[in-house]
């Protein structure tokens, strides 16, 4: 694909099916900002790529961050209407993009827990939130109920006791055999992202994967079977 340039979506992408505040979704035809679209762009050999950081130059399209519209935009053949030329989208594409996030969050995470802002462990997580420090919680998709009720009781009580607006949002994106695979010895069964850059970063990649799966937020002792 050639340099990746930080201002590329600016300076280089000369596609706009948008409004005057921002982007248009090829398959909504909603307009949203860079920061709540999908961006893509065709490589040299006519291939859909996708282009989380908006940083690959040259024209772009954008879609909304769901499966749903991926799998659409595919099944439509939008993508060469909206790049204006011949080109190939894979039919796995939706997988793809839903890889690629996974694994922009780990990379998040481990940035976070090289800077202090990512706890692990059952009771130093109830802790944080107890104090009020941390600002998400993340658990493996098979954590055992009870560890996961702590915290749940642990954020009520963080809630109800200062009378925020929300309670710290509870994230269980993956199981504890894709966490390993992912992150190795690194990886956890409970952990929370305190506030500052990094740990601020891994909420919006997580929000973001969740928005993309379609699947809605679960509080208690994890997700329902499939």
């Amino acid at each position: 694909m050639g340099a990746q340039t930080p201002d590329a979506t600016e300076a280089e992408d000369d596609f706009d099916l948008s409004d005057v505040n921002g982007r248009m979704c090829i398959v909504t035809r909603e307009s949203g900002s860079p920061e709540t679209l999908l961006r893509f762009v065709a490589a040299p050999d006519g291939t859909v790529v996708p282009d989380l950081k908006r940083a690959l130059p040259g024209r772009g399209c954008w879609v909304s961050p769901s499966r749903e519209a991926v799998d659409k935009a595919v099944a439509k053949k939008l993508f060469a209407r909206a790049l204006k030329r011949d080109v190939k989208a894979d039919p796995d594409l939706g997988s793809v993009v839903e890889r690629l996030l996974v694994a922009q969050l780990i990379g998040m995470m481990n940035m976070a827990r090289k800077a202090g802002q990512f706890i692990t462990g059952a009771a130093k997580v109830e802790a944080a939130v107890r104090s009020g420090e941390a600002i998400a919680v993340f658990h493996s998709q098979d954590a055992a109920p009870d560890g996961v009720r702590k915290i749940d009781q642990a954020r009520k009580a963080w809630h109800l006791g200062t009378g925020a607006e929300a309670e710290v949002p509870a994230f269980h994106l993956l199981t504890g055999a894709e966490l390993d695979e992912q992150m190795g010895q690194n990886a956890f069964i409970h952990a929370c992202v305190l506030a500052g850059q990094a740990g601020e970063g891994v909420v919006k990649r997580a929000t973001l994967l969740e928005t993309y799966r379609g699947t809605p937020r679960v509080s208690g002792a994890g997700p329902k079977s499939q």
